[in-house]
């Protein structure tokens, strides 16, 4: 929080919970009047109004403003609930700022995320054999819809951040579903991280320092996709293509999948596709392949993606 310095005025994600409860009043103690708080209620548990209550009876103590966006989190077939929650906290963030629901002013937006949190988001990403931009975890700032989003506590642990709350007597509330260990995420927090302090006390640091330099090396396979990716044509061309070493094709491939069709294409996918491209060698030879939920198909000279 020292370094911590963002374009006011500030809006906190404010769940009740512990983290961002200390990430609200840190940043109302520090810009007072320039905060205001945002509650997302995603209509998934039971207890999900008594959170608002909570939240809008602090608010009001704390004399911090309060908005409360409803979404509806329900998950899609094959979605987890946590992926589909967020999604809907992002969409409630994006209507907040660009359909009218808060002061157009406010562009800056804090998470609680805290260093306990991205060491299970780096053990996850290991479990799910993730590369570069999983292993880089969550970023500490980045931009998305016209948005500045920020997670000043990321090098803060968990324990620290209740002493804080206890020396402040600050109240706040326990979900209940950060207990359940049907839920991976929890699992690892209640089984594995205690585990990793008593075995490397300093985990918390070590991991950090190990996502920072994933996410240096995926910002440089980003640069150098793009520059291929300008020279090999969007579309890309197949004799240009053929030209890269397969490590460049496949990070090009990614890129451009993602960047131009929103497409993330599996392990097993992309590989099948580096195969078909390398036995293109003849003008009769077809490619079509599945890629996410559409395909990619041979086009004369060039691939091309299909929704």
């Amino acid at each position: 929080m020292r370094v911590f310095a963002p374009a006011l005025p500030l809006a906190v994600a404010y769940s009740g919970g512990a983290d961002s409860t200390a990430l609200l009043l840190a940043c109302a103690d520090k810009w007072p009047g320039q905060v205001s708080a945002v509650h997302v209620h995603h209509g998934l548990q039971a207890a999900a109004d008594d959170f608002v209550a909570h939240c809008q009876a602090a608010c009001a103590m704390w004399q911090i403003p309060l908005q409360v966006l409803r979404v509806q989190a329900g998950h899609a077939p094959g979605e987890s609930p946590e992926d589909a929650a967020r999604k809907a906290r992002y969409e409630a963030f994006r209507a907040l700022a660009h359909e009218g629901q808060a002061p157009a002013a406010i562009k800056n937006i804090a998470l609680a995320q805290h260093a306990d949190d991205q060491v299970e988001t780096i053990l996850l990403a290991l479990s799910r054999g993730a590369g570069l931009p999983g292993l880089s975890a969550m970023p500490a700032s980045w931009q998305r819809d016209g948005l500045s989003y920020h997670r000043p506590l990321l090098a803060v642990p968990a324990t620290e951040i209740r002493a804080w709350l206890v020396r402040r007597c600050a109240s706040f509330i326990e979900d209940p579903t950060n207990t359940d260990e049907r839920f991976t995420r929890n699992r690892i927090r209640a089984r594995l991280l205690p585990v990793l302090g008593d075995t490397f006390p300093q985990f918390r640091e070590t991991f950090a320092r190990s996502a920072r330099h994933a996410a240096e090396a995926q910002a440089l396979l980003l640069e150098v996709a793009r520059e291929d990716l300008l020279a090999v044509g969007n579309p890309p061309a197949l004799a240009a293509l053929q030209e890269l070493s397969q490590p460049r094709q496949a990070n090009l491939l990614r890129h451009w999948l993602q960047a131009s069709h929103r497409a993330t294409p599996s392990a097993a996918q992309l590989a099948q596709l580096l195969a078909q491209i390398a036995a293109c060698t003849t003008r009769g030879h077809q490619i079509h392949l599945k890629v996410a939920a559409g395909h990619i198909t041979r086009a004369g000279a060039h691939l091309r993606y299909a929704a």
